[in-house]
């Protein structure tokens, strides 16, 4: 079975195979995630498609690799399969993004619900079930390369689970900590591949065959790593001032003549602004300056904000120039946003910023606020455990009398059962008044809550002495659209918080609405109509 002129009488090149395929594999699950975030989130429904595609993958491939393995058990069919996995992984940053705005666009204007179910099922099963089938048959391969007789088929057979084990360990680490963060995703995929083409160049040398294919491998590679290292997530936008990752997100800054802005995502908003003029920024933060109004900012002689989500600093360069003695603490989870604040949004370096998860944060201080605002919630991503009765109880609990909590629900819908209808009836759970107000133009929300405070009755009381014309118009519009919304007893808790699938719904509604005229065309004109209006 097993040729004497070749690496396979070695236990150790076998036992590193199985390590360093098990990397490769958790390794790519991870760059999958981060490849899909930027366009479809990183919600948990996210998460579950990229498991179960990968598990489906991994589970065909122990199948067919077994059988394989029993009917012609040559290891130059397993090291052939490799350099394929590795040719496809190094092809993924490439045409990974490529075919995932293909596939949006496409289901889009044609799927009716579950849009963001289909495009990441799809997308995952175009871009990574094959290459993870491929290293799905290495572990049954290697077992039979490696049990010599039943005397201890259980030892090895349990070396190579470890190896595999130990192997995906740090495949889970290195790509979250390490590769992603420093030279982001399109290069941790391709580290990877490099990983894997070396197994099977190194395997093949050896025996001093397979000459051709090692070399056509390496070619491949060496062109797709110059192509996909070259690549961006949105690589239709021109003249961005920064595109990049972080631990939690893509990060994209965009420079233009009156604003800059910071986006944490490819296909959905807008999550910081900086204005370059005197002017407000016709987004929900204008709007969120009624917290301030009704907490009575201009009264206080060193009014405290708490801002749990603070990207940018936006919200708190704008409160400041309103309302200059506030004391501000910031809480951002991800410690690059911060970074790029400081940079592109003139954040002052003298605004303390912690590093941290908003409740986590809550949990561990002491201190109470007159205002705090709630902006974690990116498009679909919202953090369960920032939207239950119990974090909103915390909220409360750091409130000083009379202070306001202000929260950004950044896809409004009056739909029943929506996923800003259960925040709304949770807040109101912990606090006896709760108003809202939508802003215009967008799908924002902006809720206000308060334990002790009529919020209405304080905005209109405290509004009327606003000096600058800009605020004072912008607390009119507030006034003329704020209101006591319904309430339907739908409250959020730390065990049940369905947040990701009424993020979905909503998404799909969102589509739907914006894509109407868009079918319309492609119903009556057909695929070259649409083309034109594109």
């Amino acid at each position: 079975m097993k040729d004497k002129k070749s690496l396979i009488n070695s236990h150790i090149f076998l036992y590193m195979t199985e390590f360093f395929s098990g990397m490769a594999v958790m390794a790519v699950e991870l760059g999958a995630s981060r490849l899909l975030a930027p366009y479809f989130s990183s919600s948990q429904i996210v998460w579950t498609i990229i498991i179960g595609t990968i598990m489906i993958a991994m589970a065909l491939g122990n199948i067919y690799g077994g059988k394989k393995a029993d009917e012609n058990p040559d290891p130059d069919r397993l090291y052939s399969r490799v350099l394929v996995a590795a040719v496809w992984i190094a092809a993924i940053p490439f045409a990974g993004r490529f075919i995932i705005i293909l596939i949006a666009g496409l289901l889009a204007v044609t799927v009716r619900t579950g849009f963001l179910v289909w495009a990441a099922f799809l997308s995952c099963m175009i871009i990574f079930v094959y290459p993870l089938f491929l290293l799905g048959t290495v572990t049954p391969s290697l077992v039979k390369y490696t049990t010599d007789s039943l005397e201890n088929n259980a030892e090895v057979v349990g070396r190579l689970g470890a190896m595999n084990t130990i192997g995906s360990i740090i495949g889970t680490f290195l790509p979250t900590f390490v590769t992603i963060p420093a030279v982001g995703t399109a290069v941790t995929f391709i580290i990877f591949s490099g990983i894997l083409l070396a197994l099977g160049i190194f395997y093949f040398l050896s025996k001093r065959a397979g000459i051709k294919k090692s070399v056509i491998s390496l070619a491949l590679f060496i062109i797709l790593t110059i192509l996909g290292s070259t690549g961006r997530f949105a690589f239709w936008e021109k003249d961005l001032k920064y595109e990049g990752e972080s631990i939690y997100n893509y990060l994209q800054v965009k420079d233009y003549p009156d604003r800059t802005i910071l986006s944490t995502n490819v296909l959905f908003g807008v999550q910081s602004v900086a204005m370059k003029t005197d002017d407000l920024t016709g987004m929900y933060y204008d709007y969120a300056l009624a917290a301030p109004v009704m907490a009575d900012f201009k009264e206080k002689e060193s009014p405290s904000l708490l801002v749990l989500g603070m990207g940018t600093g936006t919200f708190v360069k704008q409160t400041k120039k309103y309302f200059p003695g506030t004391q501000v603490t910031g809480v951002e989870i991800d410690e690059k946003i911060t970074s790029l604040a400081h940079t592109y949004f003139d954040l002052p370096e003298e605004i303390p910023v912690a590093t941290y998860d908003g409740r986590a944060y809550l949990q561990g201080t002491d201190e109470t606020y007159d205002c705090i605002m709630v902006d974690a919630y990116q498009d679909i991503t919202i953090p369960f455990q920032m939207s239950s009765k119990e974090f909103f109880t915390e909220v409360k609990d750091h409130l000083n009398p009379g202070g306001i909590m202000v929260v950004n629900l950044n896809m409004h819908s009056d739909r029943a059962g929506s996923i800003n209808e259960g925040l709304t009836d949770t807040i109101a759970a912990v606090f006896p008044f709760v108003e809202t107000v939508d802003v215009k133009g967008n799908t924002n929300r902006e809720l206000f809550a308060s334990a002790d405070t009529d919020l209405s009755a304080a905005l209109n009381a405290n509004a009327a002495g606003i000096d600058d014309s800009q605020l004072s118009a912008m607390m009119t519009t507030v006034q003329e659209g704020i209101g006591v919304p319904e309430t339907k007893g739908q409250v959020f808790t730390d065990d049940k918080a369905p947040v990701e699938l009424l993020g979905m719904r909503m998404i799909d509604d969102l589509i739907s609405d914006e894509l109407t005229y868009y079918k319309k065309i492609l119903k009556e004109e057909g695929i070259q109509g649409l083309l034109k209006q594109i």
